[in-house]
């Protein structure tokens, strides 16, 4: 399978207008008339394409569904999420199933348009649960790829990411947490990391419950506690009108 790193050419600075042959995203792939969930191209700056998982069939209300670009995303730990910052930075994985869209391509997505964000979540015994966020953009990389989260509303998973709000993000290769250890290397992830996290989205893809392996996992700790690693987990975006 193809990798998404592979298919990233990061071009900055374009803000051109565009048509639906070249859409921001996937709210405008399914402003469109795209449906259907699955693989598509968008152009976050403009030049060449970025594959994405277009998410065009999330529960919620009418306003919230279709139209969600998904820039994370783990289901079989196919994947793996303990990587250097550069490939943080430009993206990884297979769209196909687990992948990192890529720290630069969130950066231009978001810098100047407005977004939401909603994490859905699902454990081993087929539960699930979801957290959404009425505003999500992430900052420069001279500021260190800042996240930037509010307006928190509860899908039955609990809040564990306004913990770290305004928090550069962090890879065993670069740290730039403000915790005393190297968060990323402890928890084996890459994440807005704190003092350290309330959630490990790209920890180490476990199998349920394990007390030895604590808060290694992938943790999203309000709705579990941190020795339950999730079966699925989804960070996706849609643009807010």
């Amino acid at each position: 399978m193809l990798l998404l790193a592979a298919l990233i050419p990061v071009i900055l600075g374009c803000e051109c207008d565009r048509d639906v042959d070249m859409p921001i995203d996937c709210s405008d792939l399914y402003k469109a008339g795209q449906t259907v969930s699955g693989i598509y191209s968008i152009y976050p700056a403009g030049g060449f394409p970025v594959w994405v998982y277009c998410d065009m069939i999330s529960d919620g209300k009418d306003e919230d569904k279709g139209g969600w670009t998904v820039f994370q995303r783990r289901m079989d730990g196919s994947v793996n999420f303990y990587r250097p910052w550069n490939q943080y930075k430009r993206g990884f994985g297979s769209v196909e199933s687990e992948y990192w869209l890529g720290l630069e391509n969130m950066y231009q997505l978001t810098r100047n348009r407005k977004y939401m964000l909603r994490v859905d979540l699902e454990d081993f015994t087929g539960r699930k649960g979801f957290a959404q966020y009425l505003s999500f953009s992430v900052g420069p990389e001279t500021d260190g790829y800042k996240l930037h989260v509010s307006g928190f509303t509860d899908g039955g998973a609990g809040n564990s990411l306004s913990f770290h709000n305004d928090q550069k993000f962090s890879t065993f290769d670069k740290d730039q947490d403000p915790h005393d250890s190297n968060c990323a290397k402890r928890y084996l992830g890459a994440f807005w990391y704190k003092d350290c996290h309330f959630t490990n989205p790209n920890g180490v893809y476990l199998w349920g419950e394990d007390a030895t392996h604590y808060a290694i996992g992938v943790v999203w700790s309000t709705w579990k506690n941190y020795a339950v690693s999730m079966k699925s987990i989804s960070l996706k975006i849609k643009r807010v009108s």
